[in-house]
This record gives C-alpha cells, sequence and structure tokens, in this order.
C-alpha cells in the first residue's frame, strides 16, 4: 500500500468574488498542499480552441502545464476549477510534472475562500473582481 497525502476539507459553494468558490472547512497551515487542478491534458492548439469558447462566457478553465500541455478544467476537472482568482491571493499554483497543484501561501482559517493568482496572458477581456476598485483585466 502507498502513502496517501492528506489534503484539507474544502467545498465548493457561492462565492462574493465571482459565481461559485471553494472554502476551508479547516485550518490550512502555510506551504500545504490543498488540491490538485484537475481536467483532459490538451495540446497548447487545442486549448486555443477551447479557451476562445471559454472566454465569451466570461470562464477561464484552461491552465498551461508546460510547453506542450495544457488542462482544461471544463473536461474532466474537480472542485480546484472553481476557486478564483485574486490579486493578492492566500494560495499559489505550483506545477510537478502534469500535476498543478494549488497550495496555501499563508495560514488560511475555516470559512475564508481560497484564490491564487491565475497569471493569464489572454485576451484581457475579464474584469477582475477580487476587491473593489481593482483595474486588472484577466
Amino acid at each position: 500500500m502507498g502513502y496517501k497525502k492528506y489534503l484539507p476539507r474544502i467545498v465548493r459553494r457561492k462565492s462574493k468574488v465571482h459565481g461559485w468558490g471553494v472554502f476551508a472547512l479547516e485550518p490550512i497551515n502555510k506551504n500545504k498542499h490543498i488540491i490538485d487542478y484537475a481536467g483532459e491534458l490538451i495540446s497548447h492548439k487545442e486549448s486555443l480552441d477551447r479557451e476562445d469558447k471559454y472566454l465569451s462566457k466570461g470562464c477561464i478553465w484552461c491552465f498551461t502545464v508546460n510547453r506542450r500541455w495544457v488542462r482544461d478544467a471544463n473536461v474532466g476537472g474537480n472542485t480546484a476549477r472553481f476557486i478564483n482568482h485574486a490579486c493578492k491571493p492566500n494560495c499559489y499554483s505550483n506545477v510537478l510534472g502534469k500535476t498543478i497543484w494549488i497550495i496555501a501561501a499563508r495560514r488560511i482559517e475555516p470559512g475564508e475562500e481560497l484564490t491564487y493568482d491565475y497569471y493569464t496572458d489572454g485576451d484581457l477581456t475579464i474584469q477582475c473582481r477580487c476587491r473593489p476598485g481593482c483595474t486588472r483585466k484577466l
């Protein structure tokens, strides 16, 4: 039997930031792996076609893994796809091989919404909603 990594309990529910969000159900310590960003592994060429459709609906589902691959969380994704963007987030992403981990950037308290910076270089058509008055576009 292999070692199973303990991941903290989280839940998806309505967000004040945008649509759905993901919230901590227990304290999460800094640098703790929270969830992997799951989704179909596709080429960059395929992701360009899909991203145009998603962006027209105000969504960003594709996450770059490396120069060859992208994860499309709209196909085979998990709860991680509902983690919202923030310019000053409480989480960060780290790619290990073809796995994208969402990791706590600081201690996160129960009930707190998880966020990370999407670092998108896309069409810059989606207004950031991380805080009132934010002028960044994604």
